[in-house]
């Protein structure tokens, strides 16, 4: 058999079951490709229906770079080619895998399989953060994705070992037997298939029969029901009919294959039919192909007189009905702005948006958001982690659905199959019954080195899974660097050989001269976050000079949480790091419960970002455990600048910060970074007035602040403010907001108590602090 007779029966063998397979074409680059032009000129796939992922455009068809392969989503192909020989990044594979239809066929060229862990690639350069050099990564990540590939079924693997003395043949998939090292064949007997639909058949093996059954109340035409190609679909668009009604949201997850863009598609063409404005958006209009597409099928076909406007290649891009309905699209930032012209919004691939993003839609009236469960895309889980939460706080009555059955593939499909393995899409902890009975008693601390990991699958995949499920910005990429990169150790409790709880650590600062120099003058160095930040920011070209841990992520089992667990593990890597490092810090998106466990657990505010993660939609606070000389002097100078500079921001980038971020915030300062007090006389008098007699805030609200910084930095146990008390304080005294609106948060019945609330939450902080004078204007309005 040669190479060309193999990709054929491939895709073939895809073809007969709906299920996906691959080719490995491993050895010298410009041999694969070769045997590429000829394989792609035998298959009967159209140019418009293959993609080639790689650095240079050696195709007739589309070409892209992995870095940009987030444009594939939402999007199918029947073949999709990857060359590897230069670059593998996780995230790109996992976006690749999932573009990819059923029947479809995905060809990866790679460099010879036995030595390829070894090779340096781009993303293996990404890794190599400073003090590390390239030569320090290791290549554990593609030695288990070749375990992978080897060890599944569906997918072919060659391997060319050059040519013999009689030179390299006419044709270059004429290639001697013992190169195919798997066929990848797997001879299943062939799927009945009904009547070509336009490619969309489910031929999972599922029975459908009863799919055209349509409910007795149905919001949408009877066509939109006989469209779904599964029971499971139809749920989903059974649950978008909540969209009916006001002041409601729909949440539909799934996998990728699973339809769930088609049932979006199928509901947004019943509102228009029945005359709603629906705008659409995702990432990028090119994500929405399978949505427009299902919305325009619905409404031609129920509607003469629509009217559908498509693109070039016939993909409707604006629909508009005879009832008066319009299905439209825009990007992000502009569908914010036109939500007021829509009757219902549909975010698609809601997990590739910032959270702040998403946040900003719930002020549709009705929304849905469509969402990949296992992170194909490779955007992190800000939607279910982060997300979720505030919708669930939001007005909206939510409705949820999860599509799990397949639809462009059919069920246990191969490369489903492998790229969950190989990319821990769909890793997990351990089940509760393992670890409910854990305790910081019962646990032991392990460090999980990265040669365990490799051979140990479970406690792979335990170990990433609580990372996934508790972080939103975990992704494919990160197993690479967990198995990979040098700068990072990952740390566990453990029962009876499970994982309760997870820390993974990056090493950072100890950066020679130069780079400190590089750093602070505005070059970019990798890795290195809170160094980066003290210096380049905030100005302090030694802050990378002392050596560092920072828990980067920490995550412990659902099932045991608030039982000390965490607290346990970061007491355990201060026991082991202290000794050799200055400093153990951490940085994450601000809300008032982390800041408090990581107060509790001796780590002290130092910086506050001045704009929103992008992907968290919250403010980021950089603290820091000192465990040296050293690092307690870099904390000293960091907290007291920021303690001083902490009033401005709020009336400034942080105005719009939650106050009880900002209570918190303050109080997990060191109170030794406090500001002296500078009230002189005329402060007193004008603070003393506005507490106990006719003065007024308004008139210089600098003096407050003060005492506001400071009572929040010392929290005197004398003063025994109510937390609504301490939020006017933030609200009116720190941030500067305007008096009808602070009322209006905080409840007051008019801005004129407002004001008299601010006067009296005053008292106690005068008397507190105050000097003589302020003492004599207490005591003379107290008397009258």
């Amino acid at each position: 058999m040669n190479v060309g007779s193999l990709a054929t029966d491939l895709y073939r063998e895809a073809q007969d079951t709906t299920e996906r397979r691959a080719l490995v074409l491993s050895g010298d680059r410009e041999r694969g490709y070769a045997c590429l032009e000829s394989i792609l000129s035998t298959l009967p796939v159209a140019i418009t229906d293959t993609t080639l992922v790689g650095p240079d455009d050696r195709l007739r068809c589309e070409q892209l770079s992995q870095v940009h392969t987030a444009e594939l989503l939402g999007t199918t192909r029947q073949l999709l080619v990857l060359d590897a020989h230069a670059d593998l990044q996780p995230n790109a594979l996992g976006r690749i895998v999932g573009t990819i239809d059923g029947g479809g066929l995905l060809i990866v060229l790679a460099p010879e399989l036995e030595y390829w862990p070894d090779q340096i690639t781009t993303f293996d350069e990404s890794l190599a953060v400073p003090p590390f050099a390239t030569a320090d990564v290791t290549g554990r990540f593609r030695s288990r994705l070749i375990e992978t590939l080897r060890e599944h079924r569906g997918i072919g693997i060659v391997e060319f070992d050059g040519t013999d003395s009689t030179g390299a043949p006419d044709d270059p998939t004429e290639l001697v037997a013992h190169e195919i090292t798997d066929t990848g064949l797997t001879h299943p007997a062939p799927v009945w298939q009904p009547a070509d639909d336009g490619g969309r058949s489910n031929n999972s093996g599922t029975d459908n029969g009863n799919r055209s059954t349509t409910p007795s109340d149905a919001a949408f035409p009877h066509a939109a029901y006989d469209a779904c190609l599964t029971g499971d679909q139809r749920e989903a668009l059974t649950t978008f009919e909540a969209l009916s009604d006001s002041e409601q949201a729909v949440v539909l997850e799934a996998d990728r294959g699973r339809g769930k863009s088609s049932a979006a598609g199928l509901a947004a063409g019943g509102f228009a039919l029945d005359g709603n404005s629906v705008l659409v958006t995702a990432p990028a209009f090119r994500n929405t192909t399978e949505l427009f597409a299902r919305a325009g099928e619905l409404v031609t076909s129920c509607d003469s007189d629509a009217d559908v406007r498509t693109d070039q290649q016939g993909t409707p891009r604006e629909i508009t009905t005879s009832a008066g309905g319009r299905v439209w699209f825009r990007d992000p930032d502009e569908a914010v702005s036109e939500l007021g012209s829509a009757d219902i919004v549909i975010v698609d691939e809601a997990a590739a948006l910032p959270v702040s993003r998403l946040e900003s839609f719930l002020a549709a009236d009705r929304v849905a958001f469509t969402t990949t469960v296992h992170g194909y895309e490779g955007a992190g889980r800000g939607f279910s982690v982060r997300f979720r939460d505030r919708l669930t706080d939001s007005a909206h009555e939510v409705s949820d659905y999860t599509l799990s059955e397949p639809i462009r593939y059919a069920a246990g499909d191969p490369l489903e199959v492998w790229a969950f393995r190989a990319l821990l899409l769909d890793a997990r902890p351990p089940v509760t019954s393992l670890v409910a009975d854990a305790t910081p008693e019962s646990v032991d601390y392990r460090a999980l080195e990265p040669d365990d990991l490799l051979a140990d699958d479970q406690l792979l995949r335990e170990a990433f899974g609580l990372l996934v499920l508790a972080h939103y910005r975990t992704e494919p990429n990160d197993l690479a660097r967990l198995l990979d990169a040098p700068n990072l150790e990952a740390r566990a409790l453990v029962q009876d050989g499970h994982v309760v709880s997870v820390a993974l650590l990056a090493r950072e600062g100890n950066l020679d001269a130069d780079t400190r120099a590089m750093m602070y003058d505005g070059g970019r160095v990798r890795g290195n976050m809170l160094p980066d930040v003290l210096t380049s920011q905030l100005r302090d070209e030694s802050a990378s000079k002392p050596a560092g841990i920072r828990i980067v992520r920490i995550a412990t089992h659902h099932e045991v949480r608030a039982r000390g667990l965490g607290s346990r593990l970061l007491e355990s890597i201060r026991d082991e790091f202290a000794p050799t490092v200055d400093w153990l810090g951490t940085g994450f998106g601000a809300t008032p419960g982390l800041l408090e466990f990581w107060r509790a657990n001796g780590f002290r505010a130092v910086h506050v970002s001045t704009t929103r993660n992008n992907a968290s939609g919250e403010y980021s606070a950089l603290m820091l455990a000192p465990t040296s000389e050293a690092g307690q002097e870099l904390h000293e100078r960091h907290a007291a600048w920021f303690a001083r500079r902490f009033a401005a921001l709020c009336s400034d980038a942080l105005a719009d910060l939650d106050p009880d971020v900002a209570r918190a915030i303050l109080r997990a300062t060191a109170s030794e970074a406090a500001p002296p007090l500078t009230l002189g006389e005329h402060d007193w008098r004008v603070v003393a007035g506005a507490a106990y007699g006719p003065g007024l805030f308004d008139v210089d609200p600098g003096p407050f602040r003060e005492l506001v910084i400071r009572y929040f930095l010392e929290e005197p146990a004398s003063v025994a403010l109510s937390a609504r008390e301490e939020r006017l304080l933030v609200l009116r005294a720190l941030q500067g907001r305007e008096w009808s609106a602070v009322a209006d948060r905080l409840e007051y019945p008019s801005a004129g108590q407002c004001m008299r609330a601010l006067g009296e939450a005053f008292q106690p902080l005068v008397d507190e602090y105050g000097d003589e004078v302020a003492m004599d204007v207490r005591d003379r309005f107290a008397d009258g």
